[in-house]
């Protein structure tokens, strides 16, 4: 496995033994889960609806409380912390954005900071500099309201709120599914050269099996619940040891070969 530099430090998140089973149902809806994620990695929770992968990742942040087990961020236990506190130093990106259509790009960029207290200069400073970051300039953006802005400038602005109080994790919950093919697959490229050049720990839900391929550093397979496996995206192409997961990845697989057969025969026709 390719582990980022930032991932010599160790675990940023560690999942140990967590079960989450929600009040009146008979069945765990994430069981016995054991995972870890390095610092600077982008891990994928791969999965089909109500498999668990949402769950998990709210219990990350404390959306939701696990059942039982243990969940450790930089080794401290997470139910040791206060959960709202915790929350503002996890950015965390959902498909629907939820930004606040009283207030302008920048006044919605700057909440997180300004709940944390930061003076009004830096909060100035690092909305700028965060817009800037994600192709909105300031001084284009920063006074328009929510509305006036395209699906894809919406979700630029949701990833630079996440970013505010400069979180070195990163929960995206099908961050850009609700996006048309063009502005998904730049926005996917845009932000995975963030998440490197941020050294970003990132988890990521996703269905889309060609997304977790091509954005993950590994994917964490689920299923029903549980951990079906988890590897490198081409290992798992290559060689997956569940059946399940060879049946989940064959849609990218068939995809990622027939391009590869599109591209030899143009080189073979030059």
């Amino acid at each position: 496995m390719m582990v980022p530099e930032a991932a010599k430090v160790g675990f940023e998140i560690e999942l140990k033994g967590v079960r989450k089973r929600f009040e009146n149902s008979r069945q765990d809806a994430v069981h016995n889960l054991n995972l870890q994620v390095h610092s600077g990695e982008f891990l994928v929770l791969l999965g089909e609806s109500g498999c668990g992968k949402t769950t998990t990742l709210k219990m990350i942040n404390r959306l939701l409380e696990p059942s039982s087990g243990e969940i450790r961020i930089s080794g401290k236990d997470i139910l040791a912390e206060d959960p709202v506190l915790l929350r503002r130093r996890i950015g965390y990106v959902v498909q629907a954005i939820g930004l606040f259509p009283h207030m302008t790009v920048a006044e919605n960029v700057g909440i997180v900071p300004s709940l944390l207290g930061w003076e009004k200069d830096r909060i100035r400073d690092r909305v700028h500099e965060l817009l800037e970051l994600v192709s909105l300039p300031p001084q284009e953006f920063g006074n328009r309201a929510p509305n006036e802005l395209s699906g894809g400038q919406q979700q630029r602005v949701g990833v630079a709120r996440a970013l505010a109080a400069k979180p070195t994790i990163m929960l995206m919950d099908e961050p850009f599914g609700a996006l048309d093919p063009l502005t998904r697959n730049s926005l996917q490229e845009e932000f995975r050269q963030l998440q490197k050049q941020l050294e970003l720990t990132v988890v990521m839900v996703t269905h889309d099996m060609l997304e977790a391929v091509l954005l993950a550093d590994r994917i964490a397979v689920m299923r029903e619940g549980s951990l079906v496996e988890i590897g490198e995206p081409a290992n798992l192409l290559r060689n997956p040891r569940e059946e399940y997961t060879a049946t989940l990845l064959s849609s990218p697989k068939e995809q990622v070969e027939h391009l590869t057969q599109m591209i030899h025969r143009e080189m073979d026709d030059e």
